[in-house]
């Protein structure tokens, strides 16, 4: 059985969440292993996550509130010990530098396209198992 690559999706909006799952499908390219998804609503459900560790890339949103996907990232860029790549949801193409700013190493627009969050998951896989080997 092959394993299978954990990925954290973290938004407020159930929507967004959805928007995720249908784009992941049950793996997002032929040559990345199935995903498994894990959903949090809330910033303390994210930490508590990365710190039992298992989790292969990080899905933020950047419109989740109170506390943005942006600011998630940067913070967890400083306080996770060998953090997982993040692919950050912005809500337009002009956020692309706040992206940068966040250390998101990828970000995509809502709404989600779900071809181009696809490449763009199953590249930070591809780093990811890179990284790991």
């Amino acid at each position: 059985m092959q394993p299978t690559a954990t990925v954290l999706v973290y938004s407020d909006n159930a929507s967004t969440r959805e928007q995720v799952r249908l784009a992941t499908g049950r793996r997002p390219a032929a040559d990345v292993p199935p995903v498994e998804l894990l959903e949090c609503a809330t910033l303390p459900a994210v930490l508590t996550a990365l710190e039992q560790g298992g989790i292969d890339v990080c899905v933020l949103d950047g419109e989740t509130s109170p506390a943005g996907g942006m600011g998630v990232c940067r913070q967890i860029k400083d306080e996770i010990f060998r953090c997982p790549p993040v692919l950050l949801l912005i809500g337009r193409p002009q956020d692309a530098w706040l992206a940068t700013w966040s250390r998101a190493e990828a970000a995509v627009t809502h709404p989600i396209d779900p071809v181009e969050f696809a490449d763009e998951l199953a590249g930070l896989l591809r780093t990811r198992q890179a990284v790991q080997a």
